[in-house]
């Protein structure tokens, strides 16, 4: 059963919100400041989170940061707050979605299943982009069997760690698509992004050294992360 955390002071509101989604099949946990927020979602690890900017003894911008900290978790932010400045800050602090108050139940539920749909649908595109024990790939004159976990340079073999492996596979199999530094170290490491971290880039510039002449087939997207270069099919 999916579970949610409702992270609300107002009472009534919050049993209004409790009660529709327990009508709707969810389990729904609530908290009422933004201390006990914090604590509930340590415990239960939820699936979800709706959570009021207002709240006593922590602030929802100062919990949403908490949660951002240690968790990609999708979380819905209510709001009275009707400054577009504070929509903006609330989507830069890390919300995935905003509602404004006052706000109809159907519309809140709506919102709350398109952002389940939406993380599951990228956890099936992650866990596809996992599946290392995939057919060979070939590019240019590199060719890779994850089978085997062999990667072959003009037919000379490289020297690559697991790590290194997986993520030359994962970018030379997808071509023309940029990969964010979060998103291929939760692939290719299995860890959830801390800002400074510099794995993903140091394994790059270990790649780039071992690919010679093919270095440049990896390009950086500045301020995202990397990609593999189209193979231009005019040449």
């Amino acid at each position: 059963m999916t579970t949610l955390l409702l992270i609300e002071d107002a009472i009534d509101l919050a049993h209004m919100i409790v009660s529709e989604f327990e009508s709707n099949g969810y389990r729904i946990l609530h908290a009422a400041d933004g201390k006990k927020g914090i604590q509930a979602f340590q415990q239960e690890q939820p699936d979800l989170v709706i959570l009021d900017w207002m709240l006593p003894e922590l602030d929802g911008l100062e919990v949403l940061r908490c949660i951002r900290q240690v968790s990609a978790i999708p979380v819905l932010m209510l709001t009275a707050r009707q400054d577009e400045v504070d929509r903006v800050i609330g989507l830069e602090v890390g919300a995935d979605d905003y509602l404004t108050k006052p706000f109809g139940m159907r519309e809140l539920l709506a919102r709350v299943r398109a952002l389940l749909r939406r993380i599951e649908n990228a956890q099936a595109i992650l866990n596809a982009d996992r599946n290392h024990s995939v057919v060979s790939v070939s590019y240019e004159n590199l060719h890779l069997d994850p089978s085997a976990y062999l990667a072959r340079l003009d037919g000379v073999q490289l020297d690559l760690t697991r790590i290194e492996f997986n993520l030359l596979c994962l970018l030379a199999r997808n071509p023309g698509r940029t990969f964010s530094r979060n998103y291929l170290l939760e692939t290719v490491w299995g860890e959830t992004y801390i800002d400074g971290d510099r794995s993903v880039d140091n394994a790059i510039l270990r790649l780039r050294k071992k690919l010679g002449a093919l270095d440049e087939a990896i390009e950086t997207v500045w301020g995202i992360g990397y990609r593999f270069k189209r193979v231009n099919k005019g040449k």
